[in-house]
């Protein structure tokens, strides 16, 4: 069990790290949408075509990557939108044993399905190199290419969890009590709130 925790452990600090990467991500897509208005309503009033679909397609490619590539990290830090009905009010055990269960039939058979599914389309776009259908479009064969390393990332990320999860009902795991998503960024910056309350 401890060479599993550990294993646990490097899944975790590459998800996090890669959840870190993404807010970057989230800053420049802010930044071009924001630029792609400016230019769109400039361009009205000179005349001047300043926008371009590359700028457009860079702005939803951003937010694909960023949806796609948090996924693993909102499963880390247990962000992701949970029907909370009996799960609250059961013990660290009786919650491990759920997300046990839900791992194991529905999160990592769902990944494989996706990546199996995503496989032969991923690759017909490299086998073509494609790009947009639209004049001064980005390629599209590496966005695609992000849909099977997203669902991988995520699979790693239901085995931690699955892990820590058995730990814990074995007992002695203390790392189920997890930070919120806010808390990385307390520690990588700000700690403000903390000091605060």
């Amino acid at each position: 069990m401890h060479v599993l925790l550990g294993l646990s452990a490097v899944i975790d600090r590459v998800n996090t790290a890669i959840g870190h990467f993404v807010r970057w991500l989230t800053l420049a897509m802010v930044v071009i949408g924001s630029a792609n208005a400016i230019f769109r309503y400039t361009g009205r009033f000179t005349g001047i075509n300043l926008s371009s679909n590359g700028y457009l397609e860079a702005q939803w490619y951003l937010f694909s990557i960023v949806f796609l590539l948090a996924a693993s990290y909102s499963l880390r830090y247990d962000a992701h939108v949970r029907v909370d009905v009996l799960y609250g009010r059961l013990s660290e055990k009786g919650k491990a044993w759920i997300d046990v269960a839900g791992a194991v039939l529905f999160l990592i058979p769902f990944c494989i399905l996706m990546i199996w599914s995503s496989w032969d389309w991923v690759m017909n776009s490299w086998e073509v190199l494609e790009g947009s259908p639209d004049p001064g479009g980005l390629p599209r064969y590496p966005l695609k290419t992000i849909i099977p390393i997203a669902f991988v990332l995520l699979i790693l990320q239901g085995f931690s969890e699955i892990v820590k999860a058995l730990a814990t009902i074995k007992g002695g795991n203390d790392d189920r009590a997890q930070p919120t998503p806010a808390k990385p960024m307390e520690e990588a910056g700000s700690t403000e709130d903390a000091d605060g309350e």
